[in-house]
């Protein structure tokens, strides 16, 4: 981990197009700014882990389809495709 020490106002640079700058120091808590292009999402750790964790229940949940099923929903789907 690189670990960089900065005063309000200061910034660093990610690669080419991501501009995090120190906005607020209050106490213990830093407020930041981002700049990024928008097709980077942003989020916070806990809200990204979430995301995550419902992305695995999600690939979980669509592995248990039955394929019978969705086989029967492909042939009715054909059937009113052609009449």
């Amino acid at each position: 981990m690189l670990v960089l020490t900065r005063k309000v106002d200061e910034s660093i640079i990610i690669g080419d197009n991501i501009k995090i700058t120190v906005v607020e120091i209050r106490g213990d808590q830093a407020k930041i700014g981002i700049e990024a292009p928008r097709e980077i999402s942003v989020h916070r750790e806990e809200v990204y882990r979430e995301i995550q964790a419902e992305n695995r229940r999600a690939a979980v949940s669509a592995q248990e389809v039955d394929l019978s099923q969705l086989s029967d929903l492909l042939k009715q789907a054909k059937k009113k495709k052609e009449e």
